[in-house]
Protein backbone atom coordinates (compact mmCIF):
# COMPACT_ATOMS: atom_id res chain seq x y z
CA UNK A 1 0.00 0.00 0.00
CA UNK A 2 3.10 2.82 0.53
CA UNK A 3 4.08 1.46 -2.86
CA UNK A 4 0.79 3.85 -4.04
CA UNK A 5 1.14 6.51 -1.43
CA UNK A 6 2.83 10.07 -2.62
CA UNK A 7 5.45 11.07 -0.45
CA UNK A 8 6.74 14.36 -0.30
CA UNK A 9 8.99 16.71 1.60
CA UNK A 10 11.99 18.58 0.74
CA UNK A 11 13.54 18.34 4.21
CA UNK A 12 13.54 15.89 7.25
CA UNK A 13 10.90 17.70 9.21
CA UNK A 14 8.47 18.12 5.88
CA UNK A 15 9.56 14.02 4.96
CA UNK A 16 8.76 13.31 8.59
CA UNK A 17 5.28 15.05 8.37
CA UNK A 18 4.66 13.49 5.14
CA UNK A 19 4.87 10.20 6.37
CA UNK A 20 2.81 10.66 9.82
CA UNK A 21 -0.09 12.11 7.43
CA UNK A 22 -0.08 8.85 5.12
CA UNK A 23 -0.76 6.94 8.75
CA UNK A 24 -3.37 9.61 9.71
CA UNK A 25 -5.35 8.58 6.72
CA UNK A 26 -5.01 5.10 6.52
CA UNK A 27 -2.64 5.17 3.14
CA UNK A 28 -0.05 4.40 5.66
CA UNK A 29 -1.96 1.26 7.50
CA UNK A 30 0.26 -0.40 10.47
CA UNK A 31 2.98 -2.74 9.72
CA UNK A 32 3.19 -1.01 6.22
CA UNK A 33 6.40 -1.21 4.17
CA UNK A 34 8.34 2.38 3.72
CA UNK A 35 10.97 2.91 0.23
CA UNK A 36 14.31 2.55 1.39
CA UNK A 37 16.54 5.22 2.52
CA UNK A 38 17.70 6.19 -1.45
CA UNK A 39 14.78 4.95 -2.99
CA UNK A 40 13.11 7.34 -1.28
CA UNK A 41 15.76 9.94 -1.77
CA UNK A 42 15.99 9.94 -5.31
CA UNK A 43 11.83 10.02 -5.67
CA UNK A 44 11.78 13.09 -3.70
CA UNK A 45 14.88 14.48 -5.06
CA UNK A 46 16.85 14.69 -1.85
CA UNK A 47 19.87 13.39 -0.26
CA UNK A 48 19.64 9.63 1.38
CA UNK A 49 20.76 11.91 4.60
CA UNK A 50 17.56 13.68 4.35
CA UNK A 51 15.38 10.95 4.47
CA UNK A 52 17.85 9.32 6.75
CA UNK A 53 16.95 11.87 9.36
CA UNK A 54 12.88 11.92 8.87
CA UNK A 55 13.70 8.09 9.59
CA UNK A 56 15.59 8.36 12.51
CA UNK A 57 13.23 10.75 13.74
CA UNK A 58 10.13 8.68 13.43
CA UNK A 59 11.79 5.63 14.95
CA UNK A 60 13.19 7.50 18.46
CA UNK A 61 9.17 8.24 18.70
CA UNK A 62 8.10 5.31 17.90
CA UNK A 63 6.17 5.66 15.21
CA UNK A 64 8.52 3.51 12.24
CA UNK A 65 10.51 0.51 13.47
CA UNK A 66 13.34 -0.77 11.31
CA UNK A 67 13.06 -4.62 10.60
CA UNK A 68 16.42 -5.71 9.82
CA UNK A 69 16.13 -7.15 5.97
CA UNK A 70 12.47 -6.42 5.71
CA UNK A 71 13.06 -2.98 6.29
CA UNK A 72 11.77 -0.16 7.43
CA UNK A 73 7.64 -0.14 8.85
CA UNK A 74 5.06 1.33 9.97
CA UNK A 75 5.20 0.26 13.99
CA UNK A 76 2.12 -2.22 14.40
CA UNK A 77 0.23 0.37 16.57
CA UNK A 78 2.01 4.22 16.37
CA UNK A 79 1.53 6.84 18.34
CA UNK A 80 -0.24 8.82 15.79
CA UNK A 81 -3.81 8.62 15.80
CA UNK A 82 -5.26 7.29 12.54
CA UNK A 83 -9.09 7.58 11.34
CA UNK A 84 -11.23 5.17 13.15
CA UNK A 85 -11.76 2.97 9.61
CA UNK A 86 -8.09 2.93 10.03
CA UNK A 87 -7.24 1.07 12.48
CA UNK A 88 -8.56 -2.17 12.11
CA UNK A 89 -9.17 -3.87 8.75
CA UNK A 90 -12.34 -5.42 8.17
CA UNK A 91 -12.73 -9.28 9.59
CA UNK A 92 -14.18 -11.68 7.20
CA UNK A 93 -17.60 -12.57 6.69
CA UNK A 94 -18.50 -15.41 9.36
CA UNK A 95 -14.49 -15.19 10.61
CA UNK A 96 -14.06 -15.99 14.50
CA UNK A 97 -11.74 -13.31 15.53
CA UNK A 98 -9.60 -14.38 18.40
CA UNK A 99 -6.97 -11.83 17.78
CA UNK A 100 -8.05 -9.15 20.81
CA UNK A 101 -6.87 -10.19 23.76
CA UNK A 102 -9.80 -8.95 25.27
CA UNK A 103 -12.21 -10.62 28.26
CA UNK A 104 -15.36 -11.90 27.08
CA UNK A 105 -18.08 -9.64 27.43
CA UNK A 106 -20.38 -11.99 28.57
CA UNK A 107 -18.53 -12.80 31.50
CA UNK A 108 -17.82 -9.24 32.60
CA UNK A 109 -19.69 -8.38 36.10
CA UNK A 110 -22.71 -5.88 35.14
CA UNK A 111 -22.06 -2.23 36.57
CA UNK A 112 -25.32 -0.97 35.94
CA UNK A 113 -26.58 -1.64 39.37
CA UNK A 114 -23.86 0.24 41.20
CA UNK A 115 -23.55 3.17 38.52
CA UNK A 116 -27.44 3.28 39.69
CA UNK A 117 -26.95 3.36 43.15
CA UNK A 118 -23.58 5.78 42.83
CA UNK A 119 -26.15 8.40 40.63
CA UNK A 120 -28.66 8.14 43.69
CA UNK A 121 -26.34 8.90 46.35
CA UNK A 122 -23.76 10.34 44.71
CA UNK A 123 -23.43 14.23 46.48
CA UNK A 124 -21.40 17.09 45.72
CA UNK A 125 -19.51 17.78 43.13
CA UNK A 126 -15.61 17.08 44.04
CA UNK A 127 -13.77 20.16 43.91
CA UNK A 128 -9.99 20.27 42.43
CA UNK A 129 -8.57 20.70 46.03
CA UNK A 130 -10.07 17.63 47.72
CA UNK A 131 -9.15 15.49 44.48
CA UNK A 132 -7.12 12.22 45.15
CA UNK A 133 -7.35 9.11 45.99
CA UNK A 134 -10.61 8.49 48.42
CA UNK A 135 -9.09 7.40 51.85
CA UNK A 136 -11.78 4.10 51.71
CA UNK A 137 -10.40 3.39 47.90
CA UNK A 138 -6.88 3.33 49.69
CA UNK A 139 -8.15 1.09 52.64
CA UNK A 140 -9.65 -1.50 50.54
CA UNK A 141 -6.63 -1.28 48.03
CA UNK A 142 -4.09 -2.15 50.79
CA UNK A 143 -6.19 -5.21 51.86
CA UNK A 144 -6.39 -6.97 48.29
CA UNK A 145 -2.71 -6.01 47.80
CA UNK A 146 -1.84 -6.99 51.26
CA UNK A 147 -3.84 -10.54 51.17
CA UNK A 148 -1.39 -11.64 48.49
CA UNK A 149 1.66 -11.19 49.91
CA UNK A 150 2.16 -7.20 48.52
CA UNK A 151 3.14 -4.24 51.26
CA UNK A 152 1.27 -1.25 50.24
CA UNK A 153 1.86 0.82 52.56
CA UNK A 154 2.59 4.25 50.20
CA UNK A 155 0.18 3.66 47.10
CA UNK A 156 -1.98 5.92 44.29
CA UNK A 157 -4.27 5.05 41.73
CA UNK A 158 -3.77 5.59 37.49
CA UNK A 159 -5.38 5.08 34.40
CA UNK A 160 -4.87 1.89 33.94
CA UNK A 161 -1.99 -0.24 33.85
CA UNK A 162 -0.36 1.15 30.74
CA UNK A 163 -1.00 4.40 31.94
CA UNK A 164 0.65 3.26 35.39
CA UNK A 165 3.99 1.70 33.74
CA UNK A 166 4.31 5.01 31.13
CA UNK A 167 4.55 7.06 34.63
CA UNK A 168 6.71 4.98 35.90
CA UNK A 169 9.29 5.34 33.02
CA UNK A 170 8.88 8.69 32.38
CA UNK A 171 9.87 9.02 36.28
CA UNK A 172 12.80 7.58 36.10
CA UNK A 173 13.90 7.12 33.05
CA UNK A 174 15.66 9.14 30.04
CA UNK A 175 15.26 8.83 26.25
CA UNK A 176 17.80 6.32 25.24
CA UNK A 177 17.70 4.48 28.78
CA UNK A 178 17.23 0.64 28.31
CA UNK A 179 14.45 -1.22 29.39
CA UNK A 180 14.25 -5.06 30.13
CA UNK A 181 11.39 -6.57 28.65
CA UNK A 182 10.02 -9.59 28.28
CA UNK A 183 10.18 -11.06 25.18
CA UNK A 184 7.69 -12.40 23.63
CA UNK A 185 5.81 -9.40 25.23
CA UNK A 186 2.86 -7.28 25.41
CA UNK A 187 2.89 -5.74 22.47
CA UNK A 188 1.48 -2.46 23.76
CA UNK A 189 4.55 -2.26 25.90
CA UNK A 190 6.72 -2.29 23.43
CA UNK A 191 4.96 0.14 21.26
CA UNK A 192 5.20 2.48 24.59
CA UNK A 193 8.76 2.07 24.96
CA UNK A 194 9.58 3.25 21.71
CA UNK A 195 7.16 6.05 22.29
CA UNK A 196 9.13 7.08 25.20
CA UNK A 197 12.31 6.93 22.90
CA UNK A 198 13.40 4.36 25.13
CA UNK A 199 15.75 0.78 24.43
CA UNK A 200 14.00 -2.38 24.67
CA UNK A 201 16.17 -5.01 25.99
CA UNK A 202 14.19 -8.76 24.84
CA UNK A 203 14.46 -11.28 28.15
CA UNK A 204 13.43 -14.80 27.29
CA UNK A 205 10.53 -15.83 28.67
CA UNK A 206 9.40 -18.99 29.76
CA UNK A 207 6.16 -21.06 31.67
CA UNK A 208 8.07 -19.73 34.64
CA UNK A 209 8.26 -16.16 34.02
CA UNK A 210 11.01 -14.46 32.91
CA UNK A 211 14.42 -16.33 33.10
CA UNK A 212 16.90 -15.30 35.32
CA UNK A 213 19.84 -15.39 33.38
CA UNK A 214 18.00 -13.63 30.56
CA UNK A 215 17.65 -10.78 33.47
CA UNK A 216 20.81 -11.34 34.27
CA UNK A 217 22.38 -10.52 30.39
CA UNK A 218 19.87 -7.35 30.10
CA UNK A 219 21.29 -6.14 33.35
CA UNK A 220 24.30 -6.39 32.39
CA UNK A 221 24.04 -4.67 29.22
CA UNK A 222 22.42 -1.30 31.03
CA UNK A 223 18.88 -2.03 31.55
CA UNK A 224 17.72 0.87 34.00
CA UNK A 225 14.22 -0.79 34.81
CA UNK A 226 12.62 -4.05 34.25
CA UNK A 227 9.08 -4.81 33.50
CA UNK A 228 7.61 -8.14 34.90
CA UNK A 229 4.12 -9.59 34.07
CA UNK A 230 3.32 -11.40 37.48
CA UNK A 231 0.58 -13.60 35.48
CA UNK A 232 -1.41 -14.18 32.83
CA UNK A 233 1.06 -12.87 30.57
CA UNK A 234 0.16 -11.45 27.01
CA UNK A 235 0.79 -13.43 24.83
CA UNK A 236 2.30 -16.51 26.34
CA UNK A 237 0.25 -17.03 29.62
CA UNK A 238 3.14 -17.47 32.06
CA UNK A 239 3.06 -17.20 35.56
CA UNK A 240 5.65 -16.30 38.00
CA UNK A 241 6.65 -19.00 40.18
CA UNK A 242 8.18 -19.34 43.40
CA UNK A 243 10.92 -21.02 42.81
CA UNK A 244 11.09 -18.38 39.49
CA UNK A 245 10.49 -15.88 42.16
CA UNK A 246 12.96 -16.65 44.56
CA UNK A 247 15.66 -16.91 42.09
CA UNK A 248 14.90 -13.47 40.65
CA UNK A 249 14.78 -11.77 44.06
CA UNK A 250 18.32 -12.96 44.70
CA UNK A 251 19.43 -11.57 41.39
CA UNK A 252 18.05 -8.29 42.12
CA UNK A 253 18.26 -8.13 45.80
CA UNK A 254 19.27 -4.56 47.45
CA UNK A 255 19.81 -3.07 43.31
CA UNK A 256 19.70 0.79 43.63
CA UNK A 257 20.64 1.64 40.04
CA UNK A 258 16.80 -0.53 38.80
CA UNK A 259 13.52 0.48 38.55
CA UNK A 260 11.33 -2.83 39.15
CA UNK A 261 7.93 -3.01 37.76
CA UNK A 262 5.48 -6.19 38.22
CA UNK A 263 2.33 -5.78 36.01
CA UNK A 264 -0.37 -7.92 37.65
CA UNK A 265 -2.73 -6.97 35.18
CA UNK A 266 -5.16 -10.32 35.10
CA UNK A 267 -5.68 -9.82 39.21
CA UNK A 268 -8.54 -11.52 40.44
CA UNK A 269 -9.27 -13.41 37.17
CA UNK A 270 -5.69 -15.27 36.86
CA UNK A 271 -6.31 -19.01 38.41
CA UNK A 272 -2.86 -19.79 39.75
CA UNK A 273 -0.78 -17.70 43.29
CA UNK A 274 0.93 -14.21 43.21
CA UNK A 275 4.54 -14.81 43.54
CA UNK A 276 5.54 -11.24 44.27
CA UNK A 277 8.80 -9.63 43.68
CA UNK A 278 7.73 -6.38 45.69
CA UNK A 279 10.57 -4.72 47.60
CA UNK A 280 13.31 -7.00 45.70
CA UNK A 281 15.14 -3.35 44.75
CA UNK A 282 15.15 -0.24 46.36
CA UNK A 283 12.73 1.53 43.82
CA UNK A 284 9.62 -0.18 43.02
CA UNK A 285 6.27 -0.84 41.87
CA UNK A 286 3.64 -2.65 41.98
CA UNK A 287 0.61 -2.42 39.69
CA UNK A 288 -3.08 -4.37 39.67
CA UNK A 289 -5.27 -3.24 37.13
CA UNK A 290 -9.60 -3.68 37.36
CA UNK A 291 -9.63 -3.97 33.34
CA UNK A 292 -9.79 -7.64 33.17
CA UNK A 293 -11.56 -8.90 35.78
CA UNK A 294 -14.35 -6.13 35.90
CA UNK A 295 -14.04 -4.46 32.61
CA UNK A 296 -11.81 -2.49 30.00
CA UNK A 297 -14.06 0.87 30.42
CA UNK A 298 -13.08 0.86 33.96
CA UNK A 299 -9.78 2.41 33.50
CA UNK A 300 -8.05 2.40 37.10
CA UNK A 301 -5.30 0.70 38.51
CA UNK A 302 -3.35 0.24 41.43
CA UNK A 303 -0.06 1.07 42.10
CA UNK A 304 2.04 0.42 45.04
CA UNK A 305 5.61 0.78 45.62
CA UNK A 306 8.69 2.20 47.87
CA UNK A 307 7.70 5.99 49.31
CA UNK A 308 9.63 7.99 46.59
CA UNK A 309 8.72 5.98 43.23
CA UNK A 310 5.12 6.55 44.76
CA UNK A 311 5.78 10.32 45.02
CA UNK A 312 6.78 10.53 42.01
CA UNK A 313 3.91 9.41 40.24
CA UNK A 314 2.04 10.99 42.18
CA UNK A 315 3.50 14.24 41.88
CA UNK A 316 3.56 14.19 38.02
CA UNK A 317 -0.11 13.18 37.77
CA UNK A 318 -0.78 15.93 40.09
CA UNK A 319 0.92 18.41 37.39
CA UNK A 320 -1.49 16.45 34.83
CA UNK A 321 -4.35 15.03 34.70
CA UNK A 322 -4.69 15.81 38.35
CA UNK A 323 -6.59 12.49 39.79
CA UNK A 324 -8.44 9.29 38.83
CA UNK A 325 -11.95 10.37 39.06
CA UNK A 326 -13.63 9.82 42.28
CA UNK A 327 -16.77 8.63 40.50
CA UNK A 328 -15.06 5.77 39.24
CA UNK A 329 -13.34 5.11 42.57
CA UNK A 330 -16.32 4.62 44.41
CA UNK A 331 -17.73 2.53 41.53
CA UNK A 332 -14.86 0.29 41.46
CA UNK A 333 -14.87 0.04 45.79
CA UNK A 334 -18.86 -0.97 44.63
CA UNK A 335 -17.94 -3.84 42.63
CA UNK A 336 -15.12 -4.92 45.24
CA UNK A 337 -17.77 -4.74 48.23
CA UNK A 338 -20.09 -7.12 46.21
CA UNK A 339 -20.04 -10.63 46.97
CA UNK A 340 -22.05 -11.32 43.89
CA UNK A 341 -19.21 -9.82 41.68
CA UNK A 342 -16.87 -11.59 43.59
CA UNK A 343 -18.38 -14.65 42.39
CA UNK A 344 -18.86 -13.80 38.76
CA UNK A 345 -15.21 -13.06 38.59
CA UNK A 346 -14.42 -16.57 39.72
CA UNK A 347 -17.12 -17.82 37.72
CA UNK A 348 -15.40 -16.23 34.51
CA UNK A 349 -11.73 -17.60 36.00
CA UNK A 350 -12.82 -20.94 35.76
CA UNK A 351 -14.30 -20.67 32.10
CA UNK A 352 -11.38 -19.31 31.09
CA UNK A 353 -9.19 -21.94 32.65
CA UNK A 354 -11.68 -24.69 30.94
CA UNK A 355 -11.26 -23.28 27.55
CA UNK A 356 -7.80 -22.70 28.13
CA UNK A 357 -6.61 -25.94 29.16
CA UNK A 358 -9.23 -27.25 27.01
CA UNK A 359 -7.33 -26.09 23.68
CA UNK A 360 -3.84 -26.81 24.76
CA UNK A 361 -5.14 -30.54 25.34
CA UNK A 362 -6.61 -30.41 21.87
CA UNK A 363 -3.14 -28.91 20.63
CA UNK A 364 -1.29 -32.12 22.27
CA UNK A 365 -4.05 -34.61 20.40
CA UNK A 366 -2.46 -33.36 17.34
CA UNK A 367 0.98 -33.65 18.60
CA UNK A 368 1.16 -29.67 19.04
CA UNK A 369 2.98 -27.94 21.87
CA UNK A 370 1.34 -24.78 22.94
CA UNK A 371 1.52 -22.51 26.16
CA UNK A 372 -1.24 -20.77 28.45
CA UNK A 373 -0.41 -21.21 32.39
CA UNK A 374 -2.44 -19.14 33.36
CA UNK A 375 -4.89 -15.88 31.70
CA UNK A 376 -6.89 -15.85 28.47
CA UNK A 377 -4.61 -16.48 25.52
CA UNK A 378 -2.58 -19.50 24.21
CA UNK A 379 1.02 -18.81 22.24
CA UNK A 380 1.77 -21.62 20.13
CA UNK A 381 5.04 -21.63 18.13
CA UNK A 382 5.23 -21.93 14.53
CA UNK A 383 7.44 -22.43 11.71
CA UNK A 384 6.04 -19.59 9.69
CA UNK A 385 3.32 -17.28 10.93
CA UNK A 386 2.71 -15.63 7.35
CA UNK A 387 1.70 -18.68 6.20
CA UNK A 388 0.04 -19.89 8.83
CA UNK A 389 -2.40 -16.76 9.73
CA UNK A 390 -2.98 -16.99 6.24
CA UNK A 391 -4.49 -20.75 6.23
CA UNK A 392 -6.20 -20.24 9.39
CA UNK A 393 -8.04 -16.78 7.68
CA UNK A 394 -8.86 -18.84 4.80
CA UNK A 395 -10.39 -21.42 7.15
CA UNK A 396 -12.34 -19.02 9.02
CA UNK A 397 -9.77 -18.23 11.91
CA UNK A 398 -8.32 -14.91 13.43
CA UNK A 399 -5.44 -14.82 14.99
CA UNK A 400 -2.45 -12.39 16.00
CA UNK A 401 0.78 -13.43 14.46
CA UNK A 402 3.60 -13.41 17.01
CA UNK A 403 5.66 -11.01 15.20
CA UNK A 404 3.63 -7.79 17.20
CA UNK A 405 5.25 -9.29 20.68
CA UNK A 406 8.43 -10.48 19.50
CA UNK A 407 12.32 -9.11 19.53
CA UNK A 408 13.99 -11.75 19.25
CA UNK A 409 11.85 -14.92 20.15
CA UNK A 410 10.90 -17.50 17.45
CA UNK A 411 7.80 -17.29 15.34
CA UNK A 412 4.28 -18.00 16.96
CA UNK A 413 0.98 -17.38 16.98
CA UNK A 414 -1.66 -15.76 20.01
CA UNK A 415 -4.94 -17.28 20.21
CA UNK A 416 -7.61 -15.12 22.31
CA UNK A 417 -9.88 -18.29 23.84
CA UNK A 418 -11.92 -15.71 26.31
CA UNK A 419 -14.78 -15.97 23.84
CA UNK A 420 -14.21 -19.90 22.36
CA UNK A 421 -17.21 -22.26 23.03
CA UNK A 422 -16.42 -25.53 24.54
CA UNK A 423 -17.65 -27.20 21.13
CA UNK A 424 -14.99 -25.15 19.14
CA UNK A 425 -11.99 -26.29 20.56
CA UNK A 426 -11.26 -29.30 18.87
CA UNK A 427 -12.46 -27.29 14.82
CA UNK A 428 -9.93 -24.93 16.21
CA UNK A 429 -7.13 -27.56 17.16
CA UNK A 430 -7.53 -29.41 13.68
CA UNK A 431 -7.22 -25.91 11.95
CA UNK A 432 -4.22 -24.88 13.91
CA UNK A 433 -2.55 -28.19 13.45
CA UNK A 434 -3.00 -27.77 9.66
CA UNK A 435 -2.31 -24.14 9.54
CA UNK A 436 1.15 -25.41 10.73
CA UNK A 437 1.49 -28.02 9.05
CA UNK A 438 0.36 -28.02 5.93
CA UNK A 439 0.07 -30.90 3.88
CA UNK A 440 0.79 -31.18 0.17
CA UNK A 441 0.38 -28.87 -2.90
CA UNK A 442 -2.39 -30.18 -4.76
CA UNK A 443 -2.30 -30.21 -8.76
CA UNK A 444 -1.78 -32.40 -11.78
CA UNK A 445 0.34 -35.18 -10.86
CA UNK A 446 3.60 -35.78 -12.72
Amino acid sequence: MSARYQFAGTTAATISASIESGIRTGALPPGAALPSVRALAAQLAVSPATVARAYQELRQRGVLTTAGRHGTRVRPRPPVAARRSALRPAPLPGARDLSRGEPDPRLLPPIGPHLAALAADVGPSVGYSEAGVLPEVAEAARARLSADGVTADDLTLTGGALDGIERLLGAHLRPGDAVAVEDPGWANLLDLVAALGLRPIGVPVDDEGPIAAGVAAALTAGARALVVTSRAQNPTGAAVSAARADELRALLAGRRDLLLIEDDHAAELARVPLHPLAGATANWAFVRSVSKPFGPDLRLAVLAGDETTVARVTGRTRVGAGWVSTVLQRLVLALWQDPAVDDLVRRAARDYELRRAGLLTALAGHGLTAHGRSGINVWLPVPDETSAVTALRDAGWVVAPGSLYRIAAPPALRVTVSSLAVENLAPLAAALARAVRPGPPSGFAT
